[in-house]
């Protein structure tokens, strides 16, 4: 039986993830901000310290809230550059996850097309994604696969924070916000039919939303 520790998997996209994970049998710890809150690097650590392995590693947190730049005060930049940033380094590089194993991190879209209303979640989710890109390298050493999922806009509490769901989704080409459940049988198709070669990429999962073509 194979081991998930799932991140922010109390709801939202994290829980959506963790119930598709233990419907093919995963051994799945769903952890809430109590468990392990990622702005705090002691509660890292002491994360680190109890869940010394696993075979499945997803990272997840929820974002920080709409700003543009002038508006970040110094003390947002510290606690995001630690909660989306930083905590999410450590993780990556003291939690040992299993030869063979997998490593999800969900970012943003705005890591390809930075938002200007985000400009916290734009500037520390690509900054990790640069390093998520370069431990991928090391980690297909011991076949461990490495996939970033870039949601656009998902039906969950986030997105109705940032609006009006419903006029929102008129602008996607699918006329629709998109499920948490799609991106939780999004991974776990990859993890019940052992797909390993797709490692070091980032897959937009945004209803055909964006612009950019690579």
């Amino acid at each position: 039986m194979m081991k998930a520790l799932v991140l922010g998997g109390s709801k939202g996209i994290g829980k959506a993830i963790a119930d598709s994970l233990s419907s093919i049998g995963c051994d799945v710890v769903a952890t809430s901000r109590k468990e392990i809150d990622t702005a705090n690097l002691s509660s890292v650590k002491k994360f680190i310290k109890k869940h010394k392995q696993t075979d499945i590693l997803i990272l997840n947190t929820g974002g920080p809230p709409p700003k543009t730049f002038s508006e970040v005060t110094e003390k947002e930049w510290q606690k995001y550059h630690n909660q989306l940033f930083l905590g999410f380094c450590l993780l990556l590089q003291k939690l040992k996850v299993q030869d063979g194993g997998y490593v999800f991190v969900i970012t943003s879209g705005v890591i390809k097309e930075p938002n200007p209303r985000l400009v916290i979640s734009s500037a520390y989710r690509l900054a990790f994604t640069a390093v998520f890109k370069l431990a991928s390298k090391e980690l297909a050493a011991r076949k461990v696969s490495c996939v970033n999922i870039a949601p656009g806009l998902i039906n969950t509490d986030r997105v109705k924070d940032l609006g009006n769901a419903s006029e929102m989704a008129k602008n996607i080409p699918m006329k629709r916000l998109g499920e948490p459940r799609e991106i939780g049988d999004f991974i776990k198709s990859i993890v019940q039919n052992k797909i390993k070669y797709l490692s070091g990429v980032t897959i937009p999962f945004d209803g055909a939303n964006s612009n950019f073509v690579v």
